[in-house]
């Protein structure tokens, strides 16, 4: 029962006695972890990473300027600032500051983190920027004149709330926030929409559109494209399901009768719609066209845009001003091509390669111009290959325009992909990069995982993990499991509710097959994870304790039974189930690491971390998993930072700080034995 919980009182967040009790415990992770003699430089290697003057500073095209938010040594909090195309292609651009975030918290006594920006279009005179009160989810939102590069002193400003906002015209926006009782979602986010017009008090916006208290939120938004202005607002039921309108101009709702799993919007003349289930044919994972005024008027004729198969699995698109750059994955790994419409409908799209992309690696579209031209900047990068920027134009020549430097020596490193078997027989794809030389025997590797919300982990450049664990010799793995998105949508509903267990498998599986492969032994073999990764690396730690050497856990989930209660959580019902439904209450039981703990197990050691502004995980989840394995008797340390929100930092020297008690307490269990002392 809950009121059997004895560490209920570690959910107040801020209360004096549970923050006494977390100071105990920083206090004892940092004796054992960063007082050793090699903390301090491990931590100054990371933070130069972080810092680097010579990383990529990926821009965002907004009218003539390119637009860029930046943190360096000089500037902790960040600056935002923006420059021109002829300025970005040199080494050295000259860039506009706008915005130092450093600067407004010195002035205004509050601890700000930049939480972005939406800049006024067409014109871009004016921004609506976000600002987070130390790393949380809530924000508070500020009008800011591009041209004074000052806060518009009688604009639009929202006060602190976990706020949706966004333009319509150069005087009214949408906006969505707490405006009181009956305004906010169970999971605290905004029910309502509203129309503000400049010159009028915030409360007296009018409301245009209602979800339901149950659902996660609802929102608004103004299509600006010159020729298809439209609004349109939706309602998120939960995390997987939702349900769209066209606003008319005469406030009316028109359904965009398209499946409530499904990812809809309109693009000038076009409805996209991205399938998560199988509907008039199209089997799920598949990206449908259709003409948006005869989708309207009842024709349901789509153009296909893309359709999965058992290996292939849409990732991502991108407009241009007259074409779609669409992203792909085969067994993980990133495919690109550009898909054309005719210009007579009904008569298909022309499709063509964009970019070579090197086996596994990944490409990504950073941005595009849409309403004006087919520009684009691509970002291509591998677990060994630094980032390369690239800009072009669809049909023209492309060029290479930022290269970020090795960051780490990966001499004698390699990159491979295997299969292991899960317990019911499905092959699950994980990437090992580490020592092309396994002449020595196993060493120590690191297991990551996540395994939710249909995310994707696909292969990346990781800086901090090079300089942190691969340079010393060890092993990182990234084991793609059920749960995520690598494989489409089947591939994430094969994992959720009752049959999360099946992500669990995998990542076990993975585990054993790193140890048969001879790569690692159980002993030399942690893991790690964050968010509902914090909850995958609970259950290693009650049920395959005997897999691993040591475990971290981020910003963890672990009490499947409260979390819907507890800040955003329950949002996450749609994930796992509702604990106030008896019929999902068991499998959720089954599921709560944190309900799971005993004091006859033999587990590895434990490092959980999380941050008392994390207003979306709450932090009681690490607390009181932390204070039940210390009351049985476990080995576990726990590092709270005060700020940071779900991040768990908020600027890069606490970042450089985490991953340094991470990394320190990882190799100080997993590290290879020395060899006995001769005789």
């Amino acid at each position: 029962m809950i009121n059997d919980d004895p560490y209920l009182w570690l959910e107040d967040i801020e209360s004096e006695a549970a923050l006494a009790w977390v100071a105990e415990r920083n206090a004892e992770t940092d004796a054992a972890l960063a007082s050793g003699a090699g903390f301090a430089p491990l931590k100054e290697r990371l933070l130069e990473v972080l810092d680097a003057p010579d990383r990529i500073p990926y821009a965002a095209r907004h009218g003539e300027f390119l637009y860029n938010f930046w943190r360096d040594a000089g500037h902790a909090r960040g600056v935002w600032r923006r420059t021109t195309l002829e300025q970005y292609r040199t080494d050295a651009p000259r860039w506009e500051m706008l915005l130092d975030v450093d600067a407004l918290a010195a002035a205004e006594g509050t601890k700000w983190i930049w939480a972005g920006a939406r800049v006024r279009h067409p014109d871009c005179g004016r921004a609506l920027v976000s600002l987070s009160r130390d790393g949380g989810d809530a924000v508070v939102v500020r009008e800011f004149d591009l041209g004074t590069r000052t806060f518009v002193e009688d604009g639009f400003q929202v006060p602190e709330a976990k706020t949706r906002i966004g333009w319509i015209d150069a005087d009214t926006v949408f906006v969505g926030t707490d405006f009181g009782p009956g305004s906010l979602t169970e999971s605290g986010y905004p029910r309502t929409v509203r129309r503000w017009r400049r010159g009028t008090a915030l409360e007296e916006a009018d409301p245009v559109f209602e979800g339901e208290a149950r659902d996660v939120a609802a929102g608004g938004w103004h299509d600006s494209t010159p020729g298809f202005e439209r609004d349109f607002v939706y309602r998120s039921m939960d995390f997987h399901h939702s349900e769209m309108y066209l606003l008319t101009r005469e406030s009316s709702l028109i359904r965009i009768d398209v499946p409530d799993d499904a990812d809809a919007y309109a693009h000038r003349e076009h409805l996209i719609v991205s399938l998560k289930s199988d509907w008039l044919g199209h089997r799920a994972g598949s990206m449908l066209a259709f003409g948006f005024d005869a989708f309207l008027a009842g024709d349901r004729t789509p153009e296909v845009l893309f359709t999965p198969d058992a290996r292939t699995a849409l990732a991502g698109h991108t407009w241009t001003r007259h074409h779609l750059i669409l992203e792909t994955m085969h067994d993980v790994s990133t495919r690109i091509e550009v898909l054309t419409p005719s210009p007579t409908p009904g008569t298909g799209w022309a499709r063509a390669p964009l970019a070579d992309v090197p086996a596994l690696s990944a490409v990504s579209v950073v941005d595009t111009d849409p309403d004006v031209s087919d520009e684009f900047f691509l970002d291509v990068s591998g677990f060994l290959q630094p980032s390369t920027l690239y800009r072009g134009r669809v049909g023209g020549e492309t060029e290479i325009i930022k290269q970020a430097p090795a960051r780490f020596d990966a001499a004698g490193l390699g990159v491979e992909q295997f299969f292991a078997i899960s317990q019911d027989g499905t092959k699950v794809p994980y990437f090992v990069i580490g020592p092309r030389d396994a002449s020595p025997g196993p060493g120590p590797a690191l297991l990551y995982g996540y395994g939710g919300f249909e995310v994707s982990l696909t292969p990346f450049y990781g800086a901090v993990t090079g300089r942190a664990w691969l340079e010393r010799g060890g092993t990182y793995v990234i084991a793609n499991i059920r749960g995520g998105g690598e494989y489409g949508p089947g591939w994430h509903r094969a994992a959720l509710g009752a049959d999360r267990v099946r992500a669990f498998e995998d990542f076990a599986a993975v585990a054993t097959d790193l140890v048969a492969r001879n790569i690692t032994t159980p002993a030399m073999l942690g893991a790690a994870g964050g968010s509902n990764g914090g909850l995958l690396m609970g259950a290693m730690v009650t049920r395959y304790p005997e897999l691993f050497g040591a475990i971290v856990a981020q910003v963890p989930l672990l009490d499947m039974l409260r979390f819907h209660e507890l800040l955003a959580g329950a949002s996450w019902i749609a994930e796992y189930g509702d604990p106030d439904d008896r019929a999902d209450r068991v499998h959720l039981h089954a599921l709560s690491p944190y309900h799971r703990l005993a004091a006859d197990q033999a587990y590895p050691p434990l490092l959980l971390t999380t941050s008392t502004r994390d207003d979306r995980v709450h932090p009681g989840h690490a607390r009181k998993a932390a204070a039940r394995l210390r009351e049985l008797g476990h080995r576990v340390l726990l590092h709270e930072n005060t700020g940071g929100g779900h991040a768990g930092a908020g600027d890069n020297e606490q970042s450089a700080h985490n991953n340094a008690l991470m990394h320190t307490f990882l190799w100080s269990h997993l590290a290879r034995p020395a060899p006995p002392a001769p005789r």
